[in-house]
């Protein structure tokens, strides 16, 4: 789950990191959710993510249940510049189909292969470092601004890599088959990330797939996230809605683990699967890098030396009064139950 705020640690994606720079100082992974942040994990930054689910399906018409086990995983890695990445994103799938007491059926295969890039085409933060915080009020610099729903957005285009006979994927024809995606992302005050991803699939195939993913991330503290998804899915031989939720937690700067839950809103198939995952990058981003290309030298690169500072003296400023409420808080409990 993606990232470009001091809350977040996902992808999509989402992480924990603020500045202006694509590179965070945390790491930035799509997980828990299945949906791509619009921002790329940085120059120079090798990322892992994995996970594994199981769960099982019944079928009311076909009257088939399915106990299934998935392993699925992305390499991501920043180059050219902070805006830019390339990956591997697939997921391999194992069942067991009962269609009767006496007859059952065991496949596998991958279910999905695909080597893509993203780009970041537009950040509405482009232009952050210009203002100043203003360091006396925490309500003008925390609170809701029009400008916030103006979404970054970013393009991501794959290959889809299949394999003849696959009966995860029934495509017949073509095994090559190109992917693309519209990604936006909102980061709101207080924790809140929306990432949206519109989505064409298989597209030179015989059945073509479109699909949607929605997805809204909320972190509860700097190293605590909860989120929900909701999944449209929609091809010739294939149609569901599915809901997700779950959790992710940073153990270390580079380092997230997370657990999630997958159900489905009908019952040909009805599904329910949990899944359990991890992240982690290995940091050979060198230098500081800006995101954007156009940041003058001299004076305003020292403007955005001095607005990022303040920007820190900010977050410190925040968790000190967070720390001041929640001892507050405690106080005024144990004086109730006195």
């Amino acid at each position: 789950m993606s990232t470009h705020f001091r809350l977040l640690f996902f992808l999509c994606l989402f992480p924990f990191s603020t500045v202006l720079a694509q590179y965070t100082d945390m790491i930035n992974a799509n997980r828990p959710g299945v949906s791509q942040g619009a921002f790329a994990v940085g120059r120079g930054i090798l990322q892992f993510e994995t996970g594994f689910s199981y769960g099982k399906e019944k079928h009311s018409l076909r009257k088939t249940e399915t106990q299934g086990m998935g392993l699925d995983y992305a390499i991501r890695y920043g180059v050219f510049k902070e805006q830019f990445e390339i990956s591997l994103i697939g997921e391999y799938e194992s069942q067991n189909i009962t269609y009767n007491p006496n007859t059952k059926q065991r496949i596998a295969n991958f279910k999905s292969n695909t080597l893509g890039i993203k780009h970041l085409l537009y950040d509405p933060y482009k232009e952050m470092y210009k203002e100043k915080p203003n360091l006396y009020s925490w309500r003008k610099n925390n609170t809701f601004q029009w400008a916030d729903l103006v979404p970054a957005v970013a393009l991501y285009m794959g290959l889809n890599v299949d394999f003849p006979d696959n009966p995860l994927t029934q495509k017949n024809g073509s095994t090559i088959s190109p992917k693309f995606m519209l990604t936006t992302q909102n980061n709101w005050v207080g924790g809140w990330v929306f990432v949206t991803n519109l989505i064409a699939d298989w597209g030179t195939t015989s059945s073509p797939s479109y699909g949607y993913i929605v997805t809204l991330t909320h972190a509860t503290n700097r190293y605590f996230s909860i989120f929900i998804e909701n999944q449209g899915i929609k091809n010739d031989w294939y149609a569901d809605q599915l809901l997700r939720g779950g959790a992710a937690a940073l153990i270390n700067p580079d380092f997230q683990v997370d657990l999630s839950f997958t159900t489905s809103f009908k019952d040909t198939p009805s599904k329910l699967y949990g899944r359990l995952g991890l992240a982690y990058r290995l940091d050979f981003h060198k230098q500081e890098e800006y995101l954007y290309d156009d940041v003058p030298e001299g004076e305003e690169k020292d403007q955005l030396k001095k607005s990022r500072d303040a920007q820190k003296k900010k977050d410190r400023l925040r968790r000190k009064l967070e720390r001041e409420e929640r001892i507050r808080e405690r106080k005024e409990r144990k004086n109730l139950e006195e």
